[in-house]
């Protein structure tokens, strides 16, 4: 304990003379004037959160939560900073490397706070972990040893008195009781007193009548289902073993459905014994919740396609909808799909996590939803798709871990699988050649992996119905793809995403995928990639209807070569922030009926040509910071329904002249600044609906 309070005591003060010294001196040395201010405010931002650290180091044992080697430099930061008031401003050599130091030291700040010691997360935990020590001096509780079998539900009990634990118990029940909730976390350090909080829970009566949860899942207090008897729903309850997620599935199996489905589902559990004394039975019955009657849009199959994606992971709606798409044939805009989703949401089968969503986004913008699920019930989707013999199955899912390939891969000198889709994940230390396979009925293939360097597999050059290719990267850093040539003997080959890689690779040799439609781009590094092929890009697509392209950080400006792509329905830039100019070219794009820049905060301006968009129906500069004026002819876009305008914060003054000419304009997004200059222009568009915006805590428009 001392040793930690000492170096906190010591980390503390060199910050504190830091600190003064940068104050002192940013006020003569002009030259300096923006480093110094960045270190300054820093600095300003640390020192509150060392004094928190510095003090509850002092009343618990910690030994270190800060870096000896950064007191070293902050100390010689500190001379440093002094020896710039002597620096004349005629002297450039010295500027530079004075400069060029003072920079390196404001990075190690910043990475210390935000990457190595993540003093928010410690300052946190502490405070949380001072207040569970002071909480544990009240609490004198022994919690038996007991052992109970494999998959028994059963909580030991508490042998003395606790106190202090009411709010606590009260904040648990809570959360747990919430309908969204499928799993709750709790955690601490060792010693806080978790075991005996969720040992109080679990005598309460509310928690215990483990019946109330199975009811709230099945939506029995709202009238829309049948009403079963009290001693059937025990016997329920009795047969799910306590398990409180199959409690839930099986509840949202029932909810909605009439007295018919739920006689059937009770004669299979009869006899009223806990079925749930093994893994292989807590499959078995989760199984049960899986009878989708009349299932004619495929809600099942989406239910397992969820295990294409690796554990853990969030699963993009925008990648789903582009296998649904093509696997069984749901509309290109989601509408169908996402219902699926919530179809399978309500019967606590996965969870759809939707953002907040304007008039003008509804049915139309997916690009920050996802769905998550439960490892158990991702082991279900994949346990349900692995009945049948490998090369039989319509849906092969493989997991490799290392070189370990299956079994049955290895067996064969030419594997023939019969799958619809086929997802093959791999991990960081995977280094093998790929194995022949044989796949001639594949139209989605999803390849997830994690290493620096990846390799599409060769057996891909003979997939000709691969309709949809998804790339995607869980490694931490970005990732070259090699044999992307192989894509360009594919007939049928209609969509392709990419998370997280380099694509400079995709463009060095410009390949002719002449049957694509739809390019998606999230979180890429794109580089100089566009330049190699400013000129081929209308030959390399010449039939590319939707281009998306997210958190694409490095992208500077759009190729000019993309204006003559002139079967473009659909252009969505999102969340680059570094892109400042359009092609002044962009009104070749005649065809083009979404245009949407949302948060390409350093976006400054709209090209005129976009005048000549007469069949763009929906525009979206939404959080483009920079703009601060519309196009001055506007109005030439003659069937423009929808502009989303919300967080333009730089257009203030009136509206052009021609704005009056939207006739279609039926939308309006924006802000309540933005809204009044719209009240005018109402006067000559008398059906146009102007709506503001909600204030939204969303960071997504940050730089990354």
């Amino acid at each position: 304990m001392a040793a930690g309070a000492a170096l906190g005591l010591v980390f503390q003060e060199v910050v504190a003379v830091l600190h003064d010294a940068v104050k002192e001196v940013g006020s003569k040395a002009l030259m300096f004037e923006p480093i110094l201010k960045s270190l300054e405010s820093q600095l300003g931002s640390l020192a509150p959160l060392v004094e928190d650290i510095r003090q509850l180091s002092e009343q618990l044992d910690l030994r270190k939560v800060e870096s000896e080697t950064l007191i070293e430099h902050m100390r010689k930061g500190e001379k440093l900073v002094r020896k710039c008031s002597k620096i004349r401003w005629w002297n450039y050599c010295f500027k530079v490397h004075y400069s060029t130091k003072l920079k390196e030291l404001d990075e190690e700040i910043v990475k210390f706070c935000q990457v190595n010691l993540q003093v928010y997360s410690t300052r946190n935990a502490l405070l949380a972990l001072s207040s569970m020590n002071r909480m544990l001096q009240k609490v004198d509780s022994v919690v038996e040893s007991l052992e109970t079998p494999r998959a028994s539900c059963a909580v030991p009990g508490l042998r003395d008195v606790t106190v202090g634990l009411e709010m606590p118990i009260m904040e648990l029940k809570t959360l747990l009781l919430k309908e969204e909730v499928q799993l709750l976390l709790l955690t601490a350090p060792g010693g806080c007193g978790k075991t005996t909080l969720v040992q109080k829970l679990c005598e309460d009566d509310q928690i215990k009548d483990a019946n109330d949860l199975f009811c709230h899942s099945a939506s029995l207090q709202d009238g829309s289902s049948y009403i079963p008897a009290e001693e059937d729903i025990k016997k329920i309850v009795r047969g799910c073993g306590g398990f409180p997620l199959v409690l839930k599935v099986i509840g949202g199996s029932l909810r909605r459905q009439k007295e018919e489905v739920w006689r059937s589902r009770l004669m299979k559990w009869s006899d009223g014994r806990s079925f749930v004394s093994s893994d292989a039975e807590l499959l078995a019955c989760l199984q049960k919740s899986l009878e989708f009657q009349y299932d004619k849009d495929n809600i099942e199959d989406c239910f397992m396609d969820l295990g294409s994606f690796p554990e853990d992971q969030r699963i993009p709606v925008a990648a789903l909808i582009d296998m649904w798409a093509e696997l069984y044939g749901l509309d290109e805009d989601g509408i169908h799909a996402i219902a699926n989703l919530q179809e399978l949401t309500t019967r606590n089968l996965a969870s759809l996590v939707m953002a907040r969503k304007d008039a003008s986004e509804v049915n139309s913008y997916y690009n920050d939803d996802f769905v998550t699920q439960h490892d158990i019930l991702r082991e279900l989707a994949m346990h349900q798709s692995s009945q049948e013999p490998e090369g039989q199955r319509p849906r092969l899912i493989m997991n490799i871990s290392g070189n370990n390939l299956p079994k049955w891969w290895m067996e064969q000198k030419q594997l023939l699988i019969n799958a619809r889709l086929l997802s093959i994940s791999t991990d960081e230390s995977f280094s093998w050649s790929w194995c022949n396979i044989q796949a001639p009925k594949v139209e989605v293939l999803v390849l997830n992996f994690q290493t620096k360097n990846y390799t599409l597999p060769d057996f891909v050059e003979t997939m000709d119905e691969l309709k949809v290719l998804i790339v995607t990267n869980y490694g931490f850093f970005h990732a070259g793809i090699s044999n992307f040539q192989l894509l360009g003997s594919l007939p049928n080959f209609r969509r392709i995403r990419l998370e997280k890689v380099s694509i400079s690779s995709l463009f060095e040799t410009v390949v002719p995928l002449k049957s694509l439609k739809k390019i998606s781009l999230f979180m890429c590094n794109i580089g100089k990639a566009f330049e190699n092929c400013t000129n081929q890009l209308s030959n390399a697509l010449p039939n590319l209807i939707e281009i998306r392209i997210d958190y694409c950080n490095d992208l500077l400006e759009l190729p000019v070569g993309l204006c003559d792509i002139v079967l473009l329905k659909k252009l969505s830039i999102t969340n680059c922030h570094k892109l400042s100019a359009l092609p002044k070219g962009i009104g070749k794009l005649v065809n083009l009926e979404v245009l949407r820049f949302r948060s390409c905060t350093n976006l400054s301006e709209l090209p005129e040509s976009i005048r000549s968009l007469h069949e763009l129906s929906t525009l979206d500069i939404s959080d483009c910071l920079s703009i601060s004026k519309l196009p001055k002819h506007i109005g030439e876009l003659c069937n423009l329904k929808v502009l989303n305008m919300k967080g333009c914060l730089r257009l203030r003054n009136s509206l052009p002249e021609s704005t009056v000419e939207l006739k279609q304009l039926k939308l309006v997004v924006c802000d309540e600044e933005r809204a009044k200059l719209w009240e005018p222009i109402k006067e000559f568009l008398t059906e146009l609906k102007v709506e503001v915006a909600e204030k939204d805590i969303n960071l997504n428009w940050l730089p990354k």
